[in-house]
C-alpha cells in the first residue's frame, strides 16, 4: 500500500466514523477507572509501542511534541525509582506491570526542523527560556492526557498519579539531558474488584460557560 492510498483510506474512514459509539466512549470515559490494584496479567512491549503509536498522532502546538516516556518494567528499574515514591504510591506501583514517566524535554526546539518544517522556529524558543519552557510543560502535560486515553484504547488501566520526588526522578532517570518529569502512570491490568467508588463530578453549568 502506498502513502496515498493509505492517507485516502484514512480519508474515507475519518469523514465515515464522526463519532464514537457507545462502547466507545465507555472505553475511554465512562466506564474507566483509576486503578490502585493490578492483576498478574503482564504487559508486552508490542502493546506500549502501540500505545505510543496512538498517542503520538495527536495533536501539539508547532506540532513540537515534547513528550519523553520511560516504561519502567523490569524489577531493576522499579527498585530505582522506588526511593522517590511517597510511601502511598510504593505498592501500588512495584505491583504495577508497567510505570511510566511522562516527562518533557526543555529542549524540544532542537528537533523542530525534523517535526516543523514549514518554517525554522527553533531560534523563538532558543532565545526565550521561559517561553520554551512553559510550551514543553504544556505540550508534554496535554500528551500525558492523550497517553491515558491511547492506554485506555488499546485495553490497558491506567492509574496516573502525582506523590513523587521529582528532583529524584531526574537525576536518577533523565541525568544529563533537559528532560524534566511531570507525572507518573501506572500499567497494567486492574483487579476491577478493588476499585473505590467514583468521585463526584461537576456538571456543565457549574464550570462552563457559553458566551
Amino acid at each position: 500500500m502506498t502513502d496515498a492510498t493509505a492517507s485516502t483510506q484514512a480519508t474515507a474512514l475519518a469523514k465515515a466514523a464522526t463519532t464514537l459509539d457507545g462502547p466507545g466512549l465507555d472505553l475511554l470515559f465512562r466506564d474507566a477507572r483509576t486503578q490502585n490494584v493490578w492483576t498478574d496479567r503482564p504487559v508486552g512491549e508490542a502493546t506500549l509501542r502501540q500505545l505510543y503509536d496512538l498517542m503520538k498522532m495527536a495533536p501539539t502546538s508547532m506540532n513540537m511534541c515534547p513528550a519523553r516516556i520511560i516504561f519502567v518494567k523490569s524489577d531493576a528499574a522499579k527498585q530505582r525509582l522506588k526511593p522517590a515514591l511517597i510511601p502511598g504510591n510504593v505498592e501500588k506501583t512495584m505491583t504495577a506491570p508497567v510505570c511510566a514517566i511522562i516527562g518533557h524535554d526543555l529542549a524540544f526546539w532542537e528537533h523542530l526542523p525534523r517535526l516543523f518544517p514549514h518554517k525554522d522556529m527553533r531560534a523563538m524558543f532558543r532565545e526565550n527560556p521561559s517561553m520554551s519552557d512553559e510550551a514543553a510543560f504544556r505540550n508534554g502535560t496535554l500528551q500525558g492526557g492523550y497517553f491515558i486515553l491511547a492506554a485506555r484504547a488499546v485495553g490497558l488501566d491506567c492509574g496516573a498519579m502525582s506523590g513523587f520526588d521529582n528532583g529524584a526522578v531526574d537525576r536518577e532517570f533523565f541525568a544529563g539531558t533537559a528532560v524534566k518529569s511531570n507525572f507518573l502512570c501506572n500499567l497494567g491490568y486492574g483487579d476491577e474488584s478493588k476499585v473505590f467508588a467514583r468521585a463526584p463530578r461537576f456538571d456543565f453549568d457549574d464550570v462552563c460557560q457559553v458566551l
